[in-house]
C-alpha cells in the first residue's frame, strides 16, 4: 500500500470514527483532498483509492494540474460519473482571476465580498451548470486571515443569492489554530450557529466547510458536511515548484 493510500485511509477511519461519537452517519461527511503544492502523480494517486473531490489554493497551478489529472483520468476505466473529479477552490480569489476559477472548478468556498461573487457569476456564463459556492467567515476576527465577518454574512448571502450563476450551499472558514479541542469546536460551533441563523432569515444552506489534518474530529461533532485534509493525506508539503505541471502527463 503506497503512503498515500494508507493516509487516505486512516483520514477516512478518522472521519468514520467522529461521525459515530456524534451520532452522525460518515456517508454525509465529505473528504476534500487538498492537493495544493502536490502534483498531478499524487492526485491521480489518491484518485486510485476512490477520491474524487480535491481542493486547491493557487488558480494558475490548479488549472495545469486540472488539465493534466483529466488527461490522465481519462485513461483509466471507470464505472461511470461516480469518478468524475470534483474541484473546489478554497483559497483567497484575485478579482483578475475570477474567469479561471469560474470556467475550472465545480465548489469555491473563499467568497468573502459581493465584488467576486458577481465576477464569478458574469464569468460563468458559458457553462450549463451554476458555480456551487461558499461565504467564507472570518470567525476568528483575524487580520491576517480572509472571509466575511460574522454580522455582515446575511447581507452577503442575500445578494449571492440573487446570482443566477451561483448556487449558495453554505458557509466555510479556517478556524484559529489549537491543539485544545474544546477551543476548536468552540470556533466551529460558531460557524454552525451562524449557518442555523442564516437558514431562519430564509437562506437555505446545506454546506458547513470546517475542519482540517489537526481539527476534523471537532469540526466533524459540530456539524462539518466537507473537511479540508491535506497534510494528513499528501504529507509536509514542500516550497511550490516551477516545474511544468504538463511535463507529467509525457
Amino acid at each position: 500500500m503506497s503512503p498515500i493510500a494508507a493516509n487516505l485511509q486512516a483520514v477516512r477511519q478518522r472521519i468514520a470514527d467522529a461521525a459515530v461519537a456524534c451520532n452522525r452517519d460518515a456517508s454525509t461527511i465529505c473528504l476534500l483532498a487538498v492537493s495544493k503544492t502536490f502534483d498531478a502523480h499524487a492526485v491521480i494517486e489518491a484518485y486510485k483509492c476512490r477520491q474524487t473531490a480535491f481542493g486547491e489554493n493557487y488558480v494558475q497551478e490548479a488549472v495545469d494540474k486540472i488539465a493534466a489529472v483529466n488527461t490522465l483520468v481519462e485513461s483509466e476505466p471507470t464505472d461511470g460519473d461516480s469518478h468524475r473529479t470534483e474541484w473546489h477552490f478554497i483559497g483567497p480569489i484575485q478579482t483578475n482571476k475570477t474567469r479561471l476559477i469560474a470556467e475550472n472548478f465545480d465548489w469555491v468556498h473563499s467568497i468573502d465580498r459581493i465584488k467576486v461573487a458577481e465576477r464569478l457569476d458574469a464569468a460563468r456564463s458559458s457553462l450549463p451548470t451554476p458555480l456551487q459556492v461558499c461565504i467564507q467567515v472570518n470567525i476568528g476576527d483575524e487580520q491576517t486571515k480572509g472571509g466575511v465577518s460574522p454580522e455582515d454574512t446575511l447581507a452577503l448571502a442575500r445578494s449571492i443569492s440573487k446570482l443566477s450563476r451561483l448556487k449558495l450551499r453554505g458557509l466555510m472558514a479556517i478556524p484559529p489554530a489549537s491543539d485544545d479541542r474544546a477551543q476548536q469546536r468552540r470556533y466551529c460551533a460558531i460557524l454552525r450557529d451562524l449557518k442555523d441563523d442564516l437558514t431562519a432569515a430564509g437562506i437555505a444552506l446545506d454546506t458547513l466547510s470546517m475542519g482540517m489534518s489537526g481539527d476534523l474530529e471537532a469540526a466533524v461533532a459540530e456539524g462539518a458536511t466537507i473537511v479540508r485534509v491535506g497534510t494528513a493525506i499528501f504529507g509536509p508539503r514542500a516550497a511550490r515548484s516551477s516545474k511544468r505541471i504538463e511535463e507529467i502527463t509525457r
